[in-house]
């Protein structure tokens, strides 16, 4: 049994279910049918950081949707997965596509459709409000829930379990520095 700090130390790709993982779970329609997700901007800025640190990122979801293009757009994220229905299939492209092996993915899910996936990976990980069956599956379980800071946990255990942190938050702790 690997440790929770060894698999994290391994992970050079985090794959993220959108639904509930990036967002809190609610889909809104307009009147003419224009969808609306609801994202936590500090998530965003993990996503971000870990693009930074050289970590490659996915996201991998079951539904089609714009802002999905665009919230990936913002972040830099260039692998988009979406309609999967099943995932298992677009996670093992991605292998073929990046060459890694199972141990070297974490995947982040909340639902019933995320656990073939979970299953296979390196580090499983779970909002806090993800159903009891992926909480199971899990090899960490959040504190916060999906689109309401899950990710930005994710983010920092990793970032934390492989000695970059500080590397990241350096700049911000640095006197005269500025975002833009």
């Amino acid at each position: 049994m690997k440790s929770l700090a060894e698999r994290v130390r391994a992970v050079k790709l985090i794959v993220f279910d959108v639904d509930g993982v990036l967002t809190d779970g609610r889909i809104v329609l307009d009147d003419h049918g224009v969808e609306s997700k609801f994202f936590d901007v500090r998530d965003g800025s993990g996503v971000k950081w870990l693009i930074r640190m050289g970590l490659d990122v996915a996201f991998l979801t079951g539904r089609k949707s714009h802002v999905v293009e665009v919230r990936a757009a913002e972040l830099g994220v260039t692998r988009i997965h979406q309609g999967a229905k099943v995932k298992i299939e677009v996670y093992e492209r991605l292998l073929a596509e990046t060459g890694l092996e199972d141990a070297a993915v974490a995947y982040a899910g909340d639902d019933l459709i995320d656990l073939p996936v979970m299953r296979r990976v390196g580090l499983a990980l779970a909002p806090a409000d993800a159903r009891s069956e992926v909480k199971a599956a899990a090899h960490y379980v959040c504190r916060e829930g999906g689109g309401r800071g899950a990710v930005r946990e994710m983010v920092e255990l990793i970032l934390k379990g492989q000695g970059l942190w500080d590397q990241v938050t350096a700049p911000y702790f640095s006197p005269g520095f500025s975002t833009g």
